[in-house]
């Protein structure tokens, strides 16, 4: 120590090698020393890992909530017709904007009739979804006697008119109106969905006897005439 020898003694149990460093202490004129001071390791120590900095990721993002959607959709007849006696009358009007008629006049030696609207594709571009609601317009004309009579109302197999006859389907009693009565009449919410997935394509009225004789608007006398309305709803995730 700054060119002095200096005796130092070594505390029980250490025994140190020549190059050894020491840690001394001083008790007096005494010089102690009581630690060996280890050589640096000759091996690099194993570093230790980083600590894990990915990001937590969370809880697992919930599905996604199914949308609704919901709408309505007019559908304006592309032909109202009336069959009778194995054909499609034309007599004063054209035959694909002719009046819609149900039963037969009293005393005619003609057939009964069977009046129809026909909807082409219209409400087929709907498919998938869900029928809510289905209404239909209809106005009384003159015919018959002037008391309110009901209707009967038929769904019809073809999207437009055919040659022959119309092929008659499911059947609901309609409204019941006097001459110059009109109604939006709320249709079972199932005949709008067979009109929207395609079984279906018309409504008629149509009656298996003679009367009540009852005389419908077509397209060419009112032109709201048996307007179908669709009231609908689609989901999708």
């Amino acid at each position: 120590m700054a060119g002095i020898t200096i005796t130092v003694r070594t505390a029980n149990g250490i025994t140190p090698a020549q190059g050894d460093r020491m840690l001394v202490t001083r008790h007096g004129s005494t010089y102690w020393a009581y630690a060996i001071i280890p050589a640096p390791p000759t091996v690099a120590p194993t570093p230790v890992a980083p600590p894990d900095t990915a990001p937590d990721p969370g809880d697992t993002a919930p599905a996604p909530k199914p949308v609704t959607t919901t709408g309505t959709l007019m559908c304006v007849p592309t032909a109202t017709a009336c069959y009778r006696d194995g054909s499609w009358r034309s007599d004063g009007a054209s035959v694909n904007s002719y009046d819609l008629y149900q039963g037969r006049y009293s005393g005619s030696s003609y057939g009964r009739m069977t009046g129809c609207a026909f909807y082409g594709s219209k409400p087929h571009s709907l498919s998938g979804a869900t029928c809510t609601k289905a209404t239909l317009k209809l106005k009384r004309l003159s015919a018959g006697d002037y008391s309110a009579r009901a209707v009967t109302l038929r769904l019809v197999s073809q999207t437009s008119r055919p040659s022959g006859a119309p092929t008659l389907n499911e059947s609901t009693s309609g409204p019941s109106l006097k001459i110059g009565d009109t109604s939006t009449f709320t249709l079972p919410t199932s005949w709008g969905q067979a009109l929207i997935d395609g079984s279906r394509g018309g409504i008629a009225i149509s009656i298996s006897s003679d009367t009540p004789y009852i005389h419908l608007a077509g397209r060419g006398s009112w032109s709201a005439a048996m307007t179908l309305t669709i009231s609908w709803r689609r989901t999708s995730s």
